[in-house]
């Protein structure tokens, strides 16, 4: 069954046509899944999809509805649907999401239902065309758009604990094709802008915008491909310290990785769990679902290294935001193709060298929206550009992912930069 993805349109379409849209959106993505499916809890770090679908409709409830004189749908559902907002209250705890059996799938989507027909009437009111009230439920419109995201990253570690292996939307695999050829884009340095301009969306670790020093290097023009990860392979590289930062070492060699995330053996070589099924590993596609730890040993293996946030920024602000995003109907990275500077946006998440860390002047927004992201600025790294899976409309070049250096169930991948010499 093909996922039924549409995409909204923010530049044209009103506020209210937005938020239905997105909001149709996300019914869509879980609507292929049965009840079953959408209740498993598969490891602390994913959550169930009937828990997104039911958070993302508390936060408009919780700061949008609540605060304009509504009552709540359900007193307890903002004790079960609080993520991380210390400052609204107790919360149920993250890694026993798949416990809550009730309420169930069905009174979820009336949940969504009521809380959707209440927006609207916001909305249509005075109060809904207030400056800050608008500028909220734009947050709460990219929250939703993020969690549609991770809705599709948490169902395929789901589907693969599963001894049937099944697929989220099952397809044939495309046919193997030639590992495009790695080439390089020089920048010669020097100061640079950094961060989002002002003018559209933007959250708020995005700003201010600053000035930065970058030096001359080289960025690879495309990514790293499954290729060249099984010559890393076949090389020792998940055997070598020497590669390893220390941490990364012991994770490795404690949770025994020897190939990426959703990698599988079989009888005739390495095959991997997509959202489409499982398929044979096709060496020129993007090697997907690794660690820091993991594309920081890569780079070291290549003789290159990650680039840092800021030289990645500073080749993006120049190319168009498109590329596999949702709705291309792929739910996987797709290979190369075209000349110049390749998938910078979409197919995956890339790492970059960087700490997340607050830019120069940064300060969080008063009150609970302000602990969206500026809680979070430490033991995390930055990756770039989006994934096969990030709504189109979502991504931009100041746009900054981020993620425990051990983590790799989310789509990351790897793009090489170096100082500028010859590899």
């Amino acid at each position: 069954m093909r996922s039924p993805v549409t995409a909204a349109t923010p530049t044209t379409t009103s506020l209210a046509a937005r938020y239905q849209a997105i909001r149709d959106q996300t019914e869509a993505l879980a609507s292929v899944l049965s009840p079953e499916d959408q209740v498993v809890q598969s490891m602390a770090d994913v959550s169930p999809t009937k828990w997104h679908r039911a958070h993302i409709t508390w936060f408009f409830e919780t700061f949008l509805l609540l605060p304009n004189g509504y009552e709540p749908v359900e007193e307890l559902y903002g004790f079960l649907f609080n993520s991380y907002y210390e400052a609204v209250g107790d919360r149920h705890p993250r890694a026993e999401r798949g416990l809550i059996a009730r309420p169930t799938n069905a009174e979820v989507g009336e949940y969504r239902r009521r809380v959707d027909a209440s927006m609207h009437e916001l909305m249509s009111s005075d109060i809904g065309q207030a400056g800050e009230v608008m500028a909220l439920i734009e947050l709460g419109l990219h929250h939703e758009q993020q969690h549609q995201e991770l809705l599709l990253m948490d169902i395929k570690h789901v589907l693969s604990r599963n001894p049937f292996a099944p697929a989220y939307d099952p397809r044939p695999a495309p046919s193997h094709a030639p590992m495009p050829e790695l080439g390089w884009k020089h920048h010669p340095g020097g100061i640079v802008e950094i961060g989002h301009l002002g003018e559209g969306f933007s959250f708020d670790n995005e700003t201010p915008r600053h000035r930065a020093l970058v030096p001359p290097h080289r960025l690879a023009d495309r990514l790293v491909t499954n290729g060249e990860w099984l010559e890393f392979m076949a090389d020792g590289g998940y055997a070598d310290p020497a590669l390893w930062l220390s941490a990364g070492w012991q994770t490795a060699t404690a949770q025994g990785w020897d190939a990426p995330l959703y990698w599988l053996r079989s009888d005739d070589g390495w095959a991997l769990h997509t959202l489409t099924g499982v398929r044979p590993i096709d060496p020129s596609e993007p090697v997907v679902h690794v660690s820091y730890f993991e594309a920081e040993a890569f780079a070291r293996w290549a003789g290159a290294r990650l680039p840092t946030e800021f030289e990645w920024e500073a080749h993006a602000c120049d190319q168009p935001v498109e590329g596999n995003l949702l709705p291309a109907d792929q739910l996987h990275p797709t290979r190369a193709s075209g000349e110049g500077l390749r998938q910078m946006f979409g197919d995956v998440w890339e790492w970059t060298a960087s700490a997340y860390a607050p830019y120069p002047g940064f300060a969080p927004a008063p009150g609970a929206v302000g602990e969206y992201n500026g809680k979070f600025m430490i033991d995390q790294q930055v990756l770039r550009g989006g994934c096969c899976i990030t709504p189109g409309g979502h991504t931009r070049a100041t746009y900054r992912n981020f993620f425990p250096t051990h983590s790799r169930w989310m789509f990351s991948g790897v793009r090489l930069a170096d100082d500028g010499g010859q590899l």
